[in-house]
């Protein structure tokens, strides 16, 4: 039932329609979802880029399945990419890309125009992209796009979020991915012989935490910006 809600939430909220049943994996919060993520498309020596500043669980989440990080640094205010950037790191050859969006720490929001010239390199170039999405609520101005609602990302995208930021539940560790088919079937392989599942009383929470509606979202966006 979890699963279904958040197919319905991605398709409402996102522009993404998914399977419940094949595409989408709940599991012990976004942390785990990334190192499933990266177990599932990671080979020790793979190379795999991400922007600076960036959040600190990359890198050792990277170590422990042996990727090698390549770090573009992005610059204030904007830290907004071009093609130029791009050109280099992926002619070295890259296997992934991790994109954090609405970014921790920067608070940067990704914009569409960036993601399509991002989605144009991973697909000339063969490379996968993994995005973390776990703040995509949080929002100030803009829109939060998601790769994998781009067309011809859905192959070689996988969407990490979770319950935690959104509806103040750090500690309950639940979380989630979207993925193809079979990026997806990879991911469950090692989630099963990892932690097997996420407590169950927990998504019976989060399913009636996803039905409180897009009012809840709006007044969670301008409590933030009252305080902010």
């Amino acid at each position: 039932a979890l699963r279904v809600a958040i197919a319905a939430k991605m398709q409402r909220d996102n522009g993404i329609i998914v399977d419940p049943d094949t595409q989408i994996t709940v599991c012990c919060g976004a942390t785990e979802g990334l190192n499933i993520a990266l177990m599932s498309i990671i080979d020790p020596g793979d190379r795999v880029l991400i922007f600076e500043p960036f959040y600190e669980n990359y890198i050792p989440n990277l170590a422990t399945v042996g990727g090698i990080p390549e770090l573009l640094v992005l610059q204030p205010p904007q830290w907004e990419i071009t093609a130029e950037m791009l050109e280099p790191y992926f002619r070295k050859g890259l296997k992934a890309v991790i994109v954090n969006t609405p970014a921790n720490p920067t608070g940067k929001v990704w914009t569409r125009t960036e993601l399509e010239l991002l989605a144009s390199f991973c697909d000339r170039y063969g490379v996968y992209i993994i995005t973390d999405e776990i703040y995509e609520y949080i929002l100030y101005e803009g829109e939060h796009v998601s790769m994998f609602s781009l067309p011809g990302m859905e192959e070689r995208t996988i969407v990490v979020n979770g319950f935690s930021k959104t509806f103040c539940v750090t500690g309950w560790r639940l979380g989630y991915t979207i993925a193809s088919v079979e990026l997806t079937a990879a991911m469950r392989r090692i989630h099963d012989f990892l932690t097997i599942c996420a407590p169950a009383p927990l998504q019976h929470a989060a399913l009636a935490a996803l039905n409180f509606g897009r009012e809840y979202y709006i007044q969670m966006a301008a409590d933030y910006k009252r305080q902010r």
